[in-house]
């Protein structure tokens, strides 16, 4: 295991070099390009003369349990750093266009993708059943917080934009994870659960996370407050993302929103009411090296997984009629509810295209689609997600801060008419 961790880390760093020093990109995306070419590479020289070079590193690959690294570990690392940096009066503010998005959202998106799936699927041939489509849309229906806090910090985008994305991302992952695991209940048991199973289910994964993030980010909080130790400090927050995450698991809790929910405590009653000017530049210098370093080794691994599946043109195909499907559902989710909220407060000029086009997807996406029963449907939608994943970083990834900057730039009608 520490080869494999040391291998990884080498790997990582030298890919964040070369985006860096060569290419430019925006961090996460750089260095997931990096890794896919690392990847083409390895394959070219497997082809041209070097062979078991590229089943070596498709054996080390084969090691780590993707699913479960991403979604009991990294995943809570990552949305307790970017927790820390959002305004809990700020999220108050928005509250019904996230609370929207990140519940109904994700429900309307996971039917409208796997019905357009079924269909998709059988234009191509391909054998799906319906509940494996829906699977496919619980999977792939929520927007990746990883992917959109990595994108936003390079866009200048306004504050109610930026909170409303962050906000919906922040949370319904836990959403999609729930509605993912009612459906592949139903794929392995071949029975339907009642709505009082599905709503405990709900309510003890969900809620749950909720109740025991805000726990134990409180009792830390207290911890905080009563010493003046900047060291001490840092590691109480580390030994809350970990044993919490552990404690989490344990409990069949949401460990990703529980660890939301811990951030915004640490980082809003902490930053506030417990903390000197000296904790607050050591906490958030330790969060942020570690937010970059795990989203780098993140979009590295995501990037050389390449070399573990199956690909034909058809598998690129369908996935490009999907993500206009998915596209298509994103819009289906958004334009209501931003429609609704404008009948009460004022609403940003191009809220509908930048939260549309910024809904990316990413790793969440990816681990749940590792998480689905050995077989060919599988191996199908495997593929699929991860072209669709690699297609909304690198396309939407790549193109949401232009377009940010150019609906910043549009008059608004309103304040027009006013002067």
């Amino acid at each position: 295991m520490l080869e494999i961790v040391a291998t990884f880390i080498c790997l990582t760093t030298l890919l964040t070099y070369v985006n860096f020093r060569f290419i430019g990109l925006p961090p996460t995306i750089g260095v997931m390009v990096t890794a896919l070419m690392f990847s083409l590479i390895l394959q070219g020289l497997s082809f041209i003369g070097y062979p078991g070079l590229e089943d070596r590193v498709e054996a080390l690959m084969n090691q780590i349990d993707f699913g479960d690294l991403l979604m009991n570990w990294m995943l809570s690392f990552l949305l307790f750093a970017g927790a820390l940096h959002v305004n809990l009066a700020d999220l108050r503010n928005y509250r019904w266009p996230i609370g929207l998005l990140a519940t109904f959202g994700v429900l309307i998106a996971t039917f409208v993708i796997g019905t357009l799936a079924f269909w998709i699927f059988g234009l191509f041939g391909w054998h799906v059943s319906f509940l494996y489509c829906l699977l496919f849309g619980a999977l792939i229906s929520p927007t990746d917080p990883i992917a959109v806090l990595g994108v936003l910090r390079t866009a200048n985008a306004s504050k109610p934009l930026k909170t409303t994305i962050v906000g919906e991302s922040l949370f319904n992952d836990g959403t999609a994870v729930v509605v993912f695991t009612v459906l592949l209940g139903i794929a392995q048991l071949g029975e339907t659960p009642t709505v009082g199973a599905t709503a405990m289910l709900f309510l003890h994964e969900a809620v749950g996370g909720v109740l025991f993030g805000g726990l134990i980010g409180y009792i830390v909080y207290r911890m905080i407050k009563s010493i003046e130790q900047y060291q001490v400090e840092v590691m109480l927050t580390l030994a809350l993302v970990i044993g919490g995450s552990a404690m989490a698991s344990e409990l069949h809790v949401s460990a990703p929103i529980a660890m939301v929910v811990a951030g915004l405590i640490i980082g809003n009653l902490g930053r506030n009411l417990a903390m000197n000017d000296m904790t607050r530049r050591y906490m958030d210098g330790f969060w942020e090296l570690l937010d970059d370093i795990l989203n780098a080794l993140l979009f590295a691994l995501i990037g050389l997984e390449l070399l573990l599946l199956p690909f034909s043109w058809l598998h690129l195909l369908a996935a490009s009629l999907l993500a206009v499907a998915i596209l298509l559902s994103r819009l289906l989710t958004v334009a209501p509810a931003i429609l609704l909220l404008r009948r009460f407060r004022s609403v940003p000029r191009g809220t509908i295209r930048v939260l549309t086009w910024g809904g990316l997807r990413g790793g969440v996406s990816v681990a749940l689609a590792l998480a689905l029963p050995i077989g060919p449907e599988r191996d199908l939608l495997l593929s699929i997600t991860y072209i669709v994943v690699l297609s909304s970083i690198l396309l939407q990834g790549l193109s949401i801060g232009k377009l940010v900057k150019a609906v910043t730039r549009e008059p608004d009608p309103q304040a027009v008419r006013e002067h």
